[in-house]
């Protein structure tokens, strides 16, 4: 059995020091309560409005597998033994990408790029932004996984997430509904298409701001079969456990 804890944290952009504490506090009570793996949202490093779309100030705001957050968050996971699986931006040359990495026993083990281009604002953007290309299934404790990256699944890409064999996908977000339209509804749509890729899907979203205001709402899900089988609430703080 693997135990996984999802965690809906409430981010700040563009303040990744707030971000490692919050991550850090999760990941500590995910270990305490027996996970052996603590999944974050898309861009919970930075914040998924870090950016302003000019590449000479968040070229600034990107950072490698190779920077000291990253270093840091690899040395976390030696620490207290859990693996992570995070959103963030990633930096590498020139070029910024929407990334999830995860990492085991302190070392980046998989990175994946988005392949969808809705997490940049991209009638204001250059080539420096950048998709991924690559869709590379992995195993990981007896699992074959697959991640997406929010509307990865949703686009005209999603036909490419489409393999056989896949046990599990993790799925990091970043959703901006309310509570109300999420529960009304909108979470079974999620839970329908995620099952067009995996038979379970781990769902993760995280507490942000846009301006100062409420952006997104947090919230996480475990999927089976294209139902619903454990959530964490929207509006919480918190880990949801999921046993495999």
């Amino acid at each position: 059995m693997t135990r996984i804890a999802a965690a809906s944290i409430r981010i700040r952009d563009g303040d990744i020091s707030a971000n490692l504490a919050e991550m850090e506090n999760a990941a500590r009570r995910a270990k305490e309560a027996g996970a052996e793996l603590c999944c974050f949202g898309e861009c919970a490093l930075q914040g998924f409005n870090c950016l302003d779309w000019h590449f000479e100030d968040d070229r600034i705001v990107g950072v490698s597998v190779e920077s000291d957050p990253f270093r840091a968050l690899c040395s976390l996971s030696r620490e207290i033994g859990i693996d992570l699986l995070f959103g963030f931006i990633e930096r590498e040359g020139e070029s910024l990408y929407s990334s999830c990495a995860l990492l085991s026993g302190g070392r980046l083990f998989h990175l994946y790029r988005r392949v969808s281009r809705g997490w940049k604002e991209y009638g204001k953007t250059d080539g420096h932004y950048r998709e991924g290309d690559e869709i590379l299934p992995f195993d990981y404790r007896g699992m074959r996984c697959l991640v997406a990256l929010c509307g990865d699944i949703w686009d005209d890409t999603a036909d490419r997430f489409r393999l056989s064999g896949i046990d599990l996908l993790l799925w990091p977000v970043y959703v901006c509904y309310s509570p109300v339209d999420w529960e009304g509804g909108i979470e079974a749509e999620y839970a329908e298409k995620a099952a067009e890729f995996a038979p379970k899907t781990v769902l993760i979203n995280s507490i942000g701001t846009l301006d100062g205001n409420p952006d997104a709402f947090g919230g996480c899900a475990f999927f089976e079969d294209g139902k619903t089988s454990a959530r964490l609430p929207m509006n919480e703080e918190g880990i949801l456990l999921i046993d495999l």
